[in-house]
This record gives structure tokens, sequence and C-alpha cells, in this order.
């Protein structure tokens, strides 16, 4: 099994972590995840094909702003708040709220 990457929380841009949010699908997922917490990949009911999905979890996970756990062969996904607070304080937070209304 290969090893994801997850950037350290030095590592995390500005510019990495806005590009993320800025696509209406990854909006929805990180709203997912603030609103549920960790949730499995499968859990969180977007209409996409699998590997649309797949691709816009990996955005989120190489630009710091999720990160994924491995066990067994369920992949996990939860906000990486504290990170991103720390970088970035605020930001998650304001996106969160200035984008409320799909």
């Amino acid at each position: 099994m290969r090893t994801l990457y997850h950037p350290s929380r030095n590592e995390i841009s500005l510019s990495a972590v806005l590009y993320a949010l800025s696509d209406q699908i990854r909006l929805q997922i990180v709203r997912g995840l603030a609103e549920s917490g960790e949730q499995s990949c499968s859990a969180l009911e977007i209409p996409i094909p699998k590997s649309t999905l797949s691709h816009h979890y990996k955005v989120l996970r190489e630009s710091g702003v999720v990160k994924t756990r491995i066990q067994g062969t369920q992949r996990f996904i939860s906000l990486r708040q504290d990170d991103l607070n720390d970088r970035f304080p605020g930001l998650l937070h304001s996106i969160l709220q200035a984008s409320e209304p799909f």
C-alpha cells in the first residue's frame, strides 16, 4: 500500500488552501466534515462518480485541508482545523460562513 501525502503544518500554503476551497464540490465536502466530524469516504453523499470524488479528496488532502486515515480497507477523512487555524487564524470559519447558502 502506498503512503498518502499530507503536507506538514508548516508546508500548508494559503494559495493551495484557497485553490482547494474554490470548488463547490470540495467546499461541500469540507462543510460536511465541519458539521459531522470525521467520516468515511463513502459516508458523504455527494452525487458524483467515485473517481471524481477521489480526485476532490486528493486535492483537499494535498493542500492540507483534510487528513486521510486508513483503517483496514476504509479511508476516513477529517478536517485539519487545528493546523489551518494555526497557520491562517479564522480562515476556514470565514470561508464556511461566507459560503453557507450554496
